[in-house]
């Protein structure tokens, strides 16, 4: 298990009922009414005649709401009277356990075989594990697609064959269940593409866009991407409905051009798209960068990056995009930055001034150069559209966008400092009398000692890409607000120098000869350079001020 404080599976069962409101109701209040689980959305399609659900919380208790919402559904759904536009073999069709803080994949494999395990023994129905739950298993039923041909309708005939023997329960058909598919994977994005358009020419398009081609011999052109073709009923439109297995490989942005290049090929309009279930931020904030980069685009605050990706996207064509709703860093709460970070001014100061070790002076550093490179950015921005200055606006856009992802990568770090500090004094307190005792505290000792040494490390070398910007708003900075610039530099020279004391105390600890060289020259550079450059910009001002 990781270390991190917050501990969060999530887990998104897929159920074969999108119609029945009764139904997809006391699925989703089986999962609700499980001690420490929290339902984040319910995605009821009625032509696929599908429901997705998505919940999180800690391995135990996903675990158990996943076996809660299956025992509801195995009472009320009958896969004999099934039908629907989506590929299925079972009432619980797929249900998938995914990391999302404080775990690891090998944390929800764990989740997905006592899930397997216990739903194969309780409900006596077949159960397949898939994707990293599946290692080990034979090539050729590793992967959804692969367990899932043939469908419900060739379960009978699949089962009685040595090769496609259940990893849990009965190796026998369950007429009203089906089978059901579980295993941890990577984080994905479900994503549709809606088109005025046939279900054959949305297919034609998932055919030649999806990873699997047509076959062996005609393979699509996305990475890592699963695709089908159908049409909504509901709504009277077609969909290249997709899976994004790794939104890092195939981002949202490329799905959605390839879609569009694709239909125009065939005259075919693109009405919009939309998001089943959800997404992570940062699939969000690429295809941000994506349109940011290619339109020339000046955009600072997360906020408006995910609002041009609802627009570019046209994700709420078919129901509102709600980003409070739909991504799931927002719906858990998860917060990049700490409790220190995150509260306020006054409780922050007053934990520095307790009686407590942490936070210490490296917390408060990385405060300090947060809010130089924060000022920075502020005098930027009040430079950045005047009027008076316009002809700047070039200079502006190339001086802010850097102050201000500063500010945001050193913020993390007044946290990351206290747990550092915390992480090494409780590894100096593990027990030492046997061998194996001793080489355990050693290894956690080590490890707490470099991140004590990591931290202000990247502080002083996140600080060293400010200069220059610095230097550009001290020669041509909004000259009302270039008082501010000057207590930035002086915020951020400080951080530097606090990070430098907080490298060379711990610095003294570590026995690695070569280590503590390769530190302190860098160390000593990047002092050097913050001594310079500091001094740089503050005559730069002065001199603009003498001038009147």
């Amino acid at each position: 298990m990781s270390s991190s404080s917050a501990v969060i599976v999530e887990c998104v069962p897929n159920f074969s009922e999108g119609r029945r409101r009764d139904v997809i109701d006391a699925i989703a209040d089986a999962i609700r009414r499980t001690s420490g689980c929290q339902l984040l959305d319910v995605d009821a399609g009625h032509s696929t005649n599908r429901t997705v659900y998505t919940f999180v919380g800690p391995p135990g208790p996903v675990v158990e709401g996943a076996l809660n919402a299956a025992r509801a559904a195995s009472v009320a759904i009958d896969m004999r009277e099934h039908t629907g536009e989506h590929p299925r073999m079972g009432a619980l069709d797929v249900c998938p356990f995914v990391p999302v803080a404080g775990v690891t994949m090998d944390d929800c494999v764990r989740c997905s075989r006592e899930f397997g395990r216990r739903l194969g023994e309780e409900l006596h129905v077949p159960v397949f594990l898939y994707e990293a739950s599946a290692h080990g298993a034979a090539l050729h039923r590793r992967t959804l697609p692969q367990i899932r041909e043939g469908e419900y309708e060739q379960l009978p005939s699949k089962l009685k064959q040595e090769e496609w023997r259940p990893d849990y329960g009965p190796g026998e058909f369950v007429p009203r269940w089906g089978a059901t598919v579980t295993g941890a994977r990577s984080p994905l994005v479900a994503y549709n593409v809606n088109l005025l358009a046939t279900k054959q020419q949305a297919h034609r398009i998932a055919l030649n866009l999806r990873e699997q081609g047509r076959g062996p011999k005609a393979p699509g052109r996305l990475k890592a991407v699963k695709a089908i073709g159908w049409y909504l009923q509901e709504t009277d439109l077609a969909q290249v409905s997709m899976n994004l297995t790794d939104y890092k490989t195939t981002p949202l942005h490329v799905a959605f051009e390839e879609c569009c290049r694709e239909a125009s090929e065939l005259s075919l309009p693109v009405v919009g798209s939309e998001v089943v279930g959800l997404l992570p931020l940062e699939a969000v904030l690429m295809a941000a960068e994506h349109y940011i980069n290619k339109e020339s685009l000046f955009v600072l605050q997360e906020s408006q990056k995910v609002r041009l990706v609802v627009d570019r996207l046209r994700l709420s064509s078919v129901s509102e995009f709600k980003p409070e709703e739909k991504i799931i860093e927002y719906r858990v709460g998860s917060n990049k930055t700490g409790p220190l970070a995150s509260g306020s001014v006054r409780s922050f100061v007053e934990s520095l001034g307790s009686r407590t070790p942490a936070p210490g002076g490296g917390s408060a550093s990385a405060c300090v150069a947060s809010m130089g490179a924060a000022l920075g950015s502020m005098v930027g921005l009040l430079t950045y559209g005047n009027k008076k200055y316009e002809n700047l606006d070039g200079k502006m856009r190339a001086a802010i966008r850097p102050l201000h992802a500063a500010m945001h990568s050193l913020l993390p770090l007044i946290d990351r400092d206290t747990l550092a500090f915390e992480a090494y004094m409780s590894a100096l307190k593990l027990p030492h009398s046997t061998a194996e005792e001793k080489k355990r505290r050693s290894e956690a000792v080590l490890a707490g000692l470099q991140e004590a040494i990591a931290v202000p490390l990247e502080l002083m070398r996140v600080a060293s890409e400010c200069w220059p910007h610095l230097l550009v708003l001290g020669l041509h900075g909004n000259i009302t607000a270039i008082s501010d610039l000057q207590v930035g530099v002086l915020c951020l020279c400080a951080g530097v120098r606090g990070a430098a004391s907080n490298v060379f105390i711990n610095l003294k600890l570590a026995t690695d000869t070569a280590y503590v060289e390769s530190v302190t020259l860098e160390v000593d550079r990047l002092i050097a350079e913050c001594e310079e450059n500091s001094s740089r910009v503050l005559q730069v001002v002065k001199d603009r001020l003498s001038a009147g």
